[in-house]
């Protein structure tokens, strides 16, 4: 009676619970890998080189790479926000490392957009290599808009606001000091 027993849960191990255990290794390795998705760039674990922004944006932390920065200020749902998203993604994808690119959504993340001049979506905001707001060589020529604050006169913003390409961004990016 003890061999039948015996035989039975052999039988029930192998068409229960090792396809059991089976089935929990694939899953817990396939969880493991995509546990970031959605958070940043495929390939990319830091959230600071993400695309899309949907909670506060932490310019000092990027800054601190060293990396030109550009952040699009625009909308899903605006037609040339659209027309810029592919160009966004692009860059993103392969600048990682060279160059910081962001989108913010402010339809759907308002509080984002507080304390930049966004006057129209889409907006662009450019900081250079240094930290600094990006000072073009000729900002009339690039449509370019530089804010300073009236009593010292600081530079404290550079933006242009409509669609560029990513001809334009790409030049853009290597006045700021992409690399």
């Amino acid at each position: 009676m003890n061999g039948e027993k015996k035989e039975g849960f052999n039988r029930f191990a192998l068409k229960i619970i090792i396809p059991l255990i089976f089935l929990g290794v694939v899953l817990g390795i396939w969880g493991l890998k995509n546990s970031n998705a959605g958070f940043a760039s495929e390939g990319s674990p830091n959230f600071d080189f993400a695309l899309h922004v949907t909670e506060s944006l932490e310019i000092e932390q990027l800054k601190s790479y060293g990396l030109p920065i550009i952040i699009d200020f625009g909308a899903d749902s605006c037609i040339p926000c659209k027309e810029m998203a592919p160009v966004l993604k692009e860059l993103n994808e392969e600048l990682q490392g060279r160059a910081i690119v962001k989108f913010v959504d402010v339809w759907k993340y308002k509080e984002l957009a507080k304390g930049y001049p966004i006057n129209l979506i889409p907006t662009q905001v450019f900081i250079d290599a240094e930290g600094k707001p990006y000072k073009p060589k000729d900002p009339d020529a690039m449509q370019m808009n530089l804010y300073t604050l009236r009593d010292s006169e600081e530079h404290v913003f550079t933006t242009h606001e409509g669609s560029l390409s990513k001809e334009q961004l790409l030049v853009i990016l290597e006045e700021m000091g992409l690399t």
